[in-house]
C-alpha cells in the first residue's frame, strides 16, 4: 500500500500550484468582486495542457488519470474556488461526457477544442422543479425532421451565459420518467437559445445562468450518446465528478485552514499568539485530522477509478465528507479571524461564501447519503 504520489504525480502538482499562485491567486479578489470571469486564463490552462489531464492523446490530452485531476482540483481551489468551478464544469463534466460518449465528429468539435482551451462547455442538468429528482425534468427534445426542437429551461447552470456549447439532459421519451431522458450538445448560437446571467452569493467569478429554449433548433447528430440512456451517462459523468469535486472542497478547506494558521501564530491577544491558547489549538487540531482525512477518501476514490474497481459508494463518500469539511474549516477560520473574517477585504470571508455551494452542486449531502445507504443494501 503506498500513499505517495508518482514523480510524475507530484511534479504535475509542484507545477500546477506554482501556475496557480502566480496566474490565479493574484486576481482571484478581483474576479469575486467584479463578478468576471477570466475566459483568457482556460486558454493560458489549455495551452500548457493542464485542461487534457485526463484524455487520450489522440485529441490533444495526457491521460494522467483521475488522480492527477483531484491534484489539480486541489491545487487550483486553493487559489480560487470560483475560478476553478468554471473549470472544473468544463473539464470535468462537459468535456468528459463528450469523451466518454462521442461520435468522433464530435470529439474533433467540442474535446479537442475544449481540451485546448479554445471553447468552454457547460452541463446543463437542473432545472427549476427538478434538481435532485431528475425524473421530473421537463425540458423536452421532439424529433423535428432532421433534427430535434428543445423547449424547456434549466437553472442554476455554471458557465451557462459564457459557454460556446452546452451539453443538455432532456425529456425524449415522454410518461417514461429517468429511463426517457437523453443528453444533447447545444451550441450557443442556437437559434432560439438564451441564457441569462444569475448572482450568486458566493463563487462570484463563476458565471452561473438560467438557460431557456425555445423552439431550439439541434441537428440530430448532436445526440450524445443513444437516446433515452443520457440518466446512465449523466450518472457515469457526476460520479466521476463527484471525486474531482471532493478534491475541489479539499482544496477550498486547505486554503482557509492555512491562512487561518499563519493569523494565529500572528495575531496577539493578553501578550502571546492566539494560537497559544489551548481552545484556538485544539479547532486547529480539529480541522487538520477532518482535513486529511477528506483528502485520505478524495484520492482513495481517485485511485478506485483509475484502477476500474467500483468507485460510486467511495465517491459520495468523499464528496459529501470534504465538502461538509470545508463548510465547517470556512466557518472556523472566519471565527478564528474575529472582526477581520467578516470583513470585505480579507479573504476569508469569500472563502466561506464559496463553500456552500459545495454541499449542493453535483448531488446535495441529502443525495450523497441516500447513495451512500443505497450502496449499502438499504
Amino acid at each position: 500500500m503506498d500513499f505517495a504520489f508518482t514523480d510524475d504525480q507530484e511534479l504535475f502538482r509542484k507545477a500546477v500550484g506554482a501556475f496557480s499562485e502566480r496566474e490565479i491567486a493574484p486576481i482571484a479578489r478581483e474576479c469575486d468582486e467584479r463578478g468576471e470571469y477570466p475566459l483568457s486564463l482556460i486558454r493560458k490552462i489549455g495551452a500548457l495542457g493542464y485542461l487534457g489531464a485526463k484524455f487520450p492523446p489522440e485529441y490533444g490530452g495526457s491521460q494522467a488519470g483521475l488522480v492527477s485531476g483531484a491534484i489539480m482540483a486541489e491545487e487550483m481551489a486553493q487559489a480560487s474556488p470560483g475560478i476553478f468551478l468554471g473549470i472544473y464544469v468544463h473539464v470535468y463534466l462537459a468535456l468528459s461526457a463528450v469523451a466518454a460518449f462521442g461520435t468522433e465528429d464530435q470529439k474533433e468539435a467540442y474535446l479537442r477544442p475544449g481540451i485546448a482551451g479554445d471553447k468552454i462547455g457547460a452541463w446543463a442538468f437542473a432545472e427549476p422543479d427538478a434538481g435532485s429528482d431528475p425524473g421530473g425534468m421537463k425540458t423536452r427534445a421532439t424529433r423535428d425532421g432532421d433534427g430535434y426542437s428543445v423547449n424547456g429551461s434549466k437553472i442554476l447552470i455554471t458557465n451557462g451565459d459564457i459557454a460556446d456549447f452546452l451539453v443538455v439532459t432532456t425529456v425524449t421519451a415522454p410518461g417514461q420518467g429517468m429511463r426517457g431522458l437523453s443528453l444533447i450538445i447545444v451550441d450557443r448560437d442556437s437559434p432560439g437559445f438564451t441564457a441569462r446571467r444569475l448572482h450568486t452569493m458566493g463563487m462570484r467569478a463563476a458565471h452561473t445562468a438560467e438557460l431557456a429554449f425555445e423552439d431550439c433548433r439541434v441537428p440530430a447528430d448532436h445526440l450524445l450518446g443513444e437516446e433515452n440512456t443520457g440518466l446512465a451517462s449523466a450518472l457515469r459523468t457526476l460520479t466521476e465528478g463527484r471525486v474531482i469535486a471532493s478534491a475541489f472542497a479539499v482544496g477550498l478547506g486547505r486554503a482557509a485552514f492555512n491562512r487561518s494558521l499563519e493569523f494565529a501564530k500572528q495575531r496577539l491577544a493578553f501578550g502571546q499568539p492566539i494560537g497559544g491558547f489551548q481552545g484556538i489549538q485544539w479547532l486547529f487540531a480539529d480541522m487538520a485530522t477532518r482535513l486529511e482525512a477528506a483528502r485520505l477518501l478524495t484520492y482513495q476514490a481517485a485511485w478506485r477509478a483509475e484502477q476500474g474497481l467500483p468507485y460510486i459508494t467511495e465517491s459520495s463518500m468523499a464528496k459529501l465528507f470534504a465538502s461538509e469539511t470545508a463548510t465547517e474549516i470556512a466557518k472556523t477560520a472566519v471565527l478564528i479571524h474575529g472582526g477581520a473574517g467578516f470583513m470585505m477585504e480579507h479573504d476569508i470571508q469569500r472563502f466561506y461564501r464559496d463553500c456552500m455551494v459545495l454541499e449542493i452542486g453535483e448531488g446535495t449531502s441529502h443525495i450523497q447519503r441516500n447513495t451512500i445507504a443505497h450502496q449499502l443494501g438499504l
